[in-house]
């Protein structure tokens, strides 16, 4: 069976930095502490400029968005694990970008939160936020359904079974690297 995540689509552009996804005043929350990690996801995307529109609505924990597509550089600034955190707790199951900070990659392989999916062409200039789309992980393909157009994505490679066991110390223990006592 086909592994696809579907859902509408909350589009950002470039350079889309940490304390945009998750402002520095909300790191106090545990992310351990489930209703810390609901809260934390409900700041997601708090940071950003009013132009984008709401992320989380007015009221609710959770977005209506499981997939963003943004531009390069995404998830630039600081190294807090906080920021791919705070995207799974909104609901979040994917980003498509140009390009991601290294470290915000790594941290989404760490934390096991969503999948970090880079695009082979710029697609935040050609889509809109509310399109309905798919991301096929067999096919490497994101299909929107809105304009009826398919756009190759390039592989997720060996981040993604990390992230299908729920992060890096999951995939340890289920690989066996280390005990899982």
């Amino acid at each position: 069976m086909t592994k696809v995540i579907r859902g509408k689509i909350f589009v950002l552009d470039d350079n889309i930095d940490t304390d945009q996804i998750i402002p520095a005043e909300y790191l106090t929350l545990v992310p351990s502490k489930p209703d810390e990690y609901e809260k934390l996801g409900s700041y997601a995307l708090a940071g950003l400029p009013d132009r984008y529109g709401k992320f989380i609505p007015p009221g609710e924990m959770k977005t209506t968005y499981p997939i963003i597509v943004a531009g390069e550089n995404f998830g630039c600034g600081s190294s807090r694990e906080h920021a791919p955190i705070a995207l799974g707790a909104s609901g979040v199951k994917a980003v498509i970008a140009e390009s991601y900070a290294r470290i915000f990659f790594r941290n989404c392989a760490a934390t096991g939160e969503l999948y970090p999916w880079e695009s082979q062409e710029r697609l935040c200039d050609k889509f809109e936020t509310g399109h309905e789309v798919s991301i096929d992980f067999e096919s490497n393909q994101l299909i929107n359904h809105t304009l009826g157009q398919i756009y190759n994505l390039k592989s997720l490679g060996e981040v993604g079974p990390v992230i299908d066991a729920g992060g890096i110390f999951a995939y340890a223990r289920q690989t066996g690297m280390i005990s899982s006592r």
